[in-house]
């Protein structure tokens, strides 16, 4: 399984970003870190382990970058305001760095994206906001709104990062056309947090997949069997 080391400076975050990519060709997958996880954290607790096969046969090429929620949403030393304005600079930095730079190695123009945990939010939330890019997004016992990290602060940025507010009035059309999976567990932590998403997409009259498994933990052995199952409804050709 090919794996490649990058880092750069990015212009958005004025800081060193790292990243893993692992494959040699296929449908680009980004896949985000759970909370304040680093570039390598889904290879280290296996969760790149359980896609080898699709990786191993050209069938997709998985984007693991770094984190910045140390800076952001995590980073109780500054005001919410600078909180929010570090992660709206991640999510130019994921756009216009990784995802415009991959995105056409598929015909659709557009990628995946997945996330376990609070890389779940990110998954769901990148999607949300930047649909013309995403054909997929596989959440794994992601949550939806991010008011707990803002300390009652609240304005445009804040809200347009809460995907169960601001899905109500999004109507890009191409929000439609998204393969959307919310994979959680009876026992889930986060496991309301997935039924109020799904019920606002029910709202909104958008198709998705709320895959409710019995009995596991929010947990890395669970998403090691999700991960996998999700990734065979990419359209690979």
């Amino acid at each position: 399984m090919k794996e490649e080391y990058f880092k750069w400076h990015s212009p958005y975050l004025n800081r060193e970003i790292e990243m893993l990519v692992f494959g040699h060709a296929g449908y680009p997958v980004v896949l985000f870190p759970t909370s304040m996880g680093s570039y390598h954290e889904n290879k280290d607790m296996g969760l790149i382990e359980s896609a080898k096969w699709y990786i191993e046969q050209g069938l997709i090429q998985i984007f693991c970058p770094d984190s910045v929620d140390k800076d952001s949403f995590y980073n109780k030393q500054v005001h919410p305001l600078h909180r929010i304005k570090n992660h709206v600079q991640y999510d130019k930095m994921i756009c216009h760095e990784i995802v415009e730079r991959v995105k056409n190695n598929t015909p659709s123009g557009k990628v995946a994206v997945a996330g376990c945990s609070f890389g779940g939010y990110h998954a769901v939330n990148f999607a949300f906001r930047h649909p013309g890019y995403i054909s997929h997004v596989f959440s794994m016992s992601g949550a939806f709104t991010i008011k707990n990290f803002m300390d009652g602060f609240h304005n445009d940025d804040v809200f347009y990062n809460s995907p169960e507010d601001y899905l109500y009035g999004l109507n890009d059309h191409e929000i439609w056309k998204m393969d959307i999976v919310l994979g959680t567990s009876n026992w889930d932590i986060c496991f309301d947090a997935n039924l109020k998403m799904s019920k606002v997409l029910n709202e909104k009259n958008l198709d998705h997949w709320l895959d409710i498994w019995q009995d596991q933990k929010h947990d890395w052995p669970v998403w090691k069997e999700m991960f996998p199952h999700y990734l065979s409804r990419i359209n690979f050709f």
